[in-house]
């Protein structure tokens, strides 16, 4: 099943992928695309399937000319570049692993937790096991029915380690499948919905507004996503400026909403606008020239904080298997508490 990339997804699995460079030939093209590289990378990639590579175009791992390829029935033409990412893969079971789980609901069909930030969502190479994935199967144990015949919970979207906020999983192929077309429509239908709050460098204008930027990796990070002129995947996010410190604004909050569900999606687009989120070392540059303008309390509460202020304190969907609405908010973490309490000073 495709799961959809949700705003935070661990961009860090690619710091174990290999990269593929593969060009098509005389007499290879008018091939589906799918079987030409599943048969190109057979012989370099262990146990390589259709099954396989269709995750890796679903995943965004596959691209051409620095465009993301999607459609896996589409023909190859001779002298086309394609570049594959094929992370090195991981234990299709995860180990139970128990540790302190904050539990805001839970039934027999789904359970909504606070990701702490520092937790890594799912086991990928890099962050092998003691991920939430390996805590709600601790915690879970005869409860989960199984997600594709295993027992393990069902992950439908992700936030980054060092994003903090509201998560739903679920226990049985039935739930998961209904929230994935739920995420998978990005609230369109109406039926989810999304906030973050994040604490950002000056004050987006106007203070209402829309952001839209497709975003694919970056060619010169691979870890970073990038606003792209063609291709890329569609992007938009809503904002609201909550409030402002300093005159003029030195830091505000901004309250975001996702019309779509992107890696990185809020952090890219809030850092293209001029407003990068405080705490944020990949998208922020010039971290340190700007908080040497904070008061010096503010200045210890970010060096506290020790990652990017953002933190999913709203959401909402409908229940798979009931019908019926679920909505849930959050407070804000102590760390992004204690940052703003202290820029009242500014």
């Amino acid at each position: 099943m495709n799961h959809p990339e949700d705003e935070e997804s661990d961009a860090e699995i690619e710091l174990a992928a290999t990269s593929y460079t593969i060009e098509v030939a005389e007499g290879e093209a008018g091939t589906r695309l799918d079987k030409y590289l599943t048969d190109a990378l057979a012989d370099k990639v262990e146990a390589m399937s259709r099954a396989r590579l269709k995750a890796l175009l679903e995943g965004g791992q596959i691209e051409i000319d620095g465009e993301i390829v999607e459609n896996a029935s589409q023909k190859v033409k001779v002298g086309q570049v394609y570049t594959i990412l094929v992370p090195v893969p991981v234990a299709a079971t995860p180990l139970g692993q128990a540790m302190p789980l904050e539990i805001v609901h839970e039934d027999d069909d789904l359970i909504v937790v606070m990701k702490p930030a520092g937790l890594v969502v799912h086991p990928a190479p890099g962050n092998p096991d003691w991920t939430l994935v390996n805590a709600l199967i601790a915690h879970c144990g005869d409860s989960l029915s199984g997600i594709g015949g295993e027992r393990r919970p069902g992950i439908v979207h992700r936030l980054d380690k060092d994003t903090s906020g509201l998560m739903v999983v679920a226990k049985n192929d039935f739930t998961h499948q209904g929230l994935a077309e739920q995420f998978a429509a990005h609230g369109r239908d109406g039926r989810l919905s999304r906030a973050y709050t994040a604490i950002v460098w000056g004050a987006p204008e106007p203070r209402l507004g829309t952001i839209e930027g497709n975003l694919a990796r970056s060619n010169r990070n691979r870890l970073k996503m990038a606003i792209t002129r063609s291709g890329g995947r569609e992007a938009i996010t809503h904002y609201e400026v909550r409030e402002r410190f300093g005159e003029p604004p030195l830091v505000s909050i901004v309250e975001c909403e996702l019309e779509t569900g992107r890696t990185h999606q809020i952090r890219v687009h809030l850092t293209s606008i001029g407003h990068p989120l405080l705490g944020d070392e990949i998208y922020g540059s010039g971290q340190r020239n700007r908080a040497v303008k904070l008061p010096e309390a503010a200045r210890e509460a970010l060096i506290a904080l020790n990652r990017q202020a953002l933190h999913a304190h709203h959401l909402g969907f409908e229940h798979p298997r009931s019908l019926e609405p679920m909505s849930f908010d959050s407070e804000l973490p102590e760390d992004m508490q204690r940052l703003i309490e202290t820029l009242d000073e500014i």
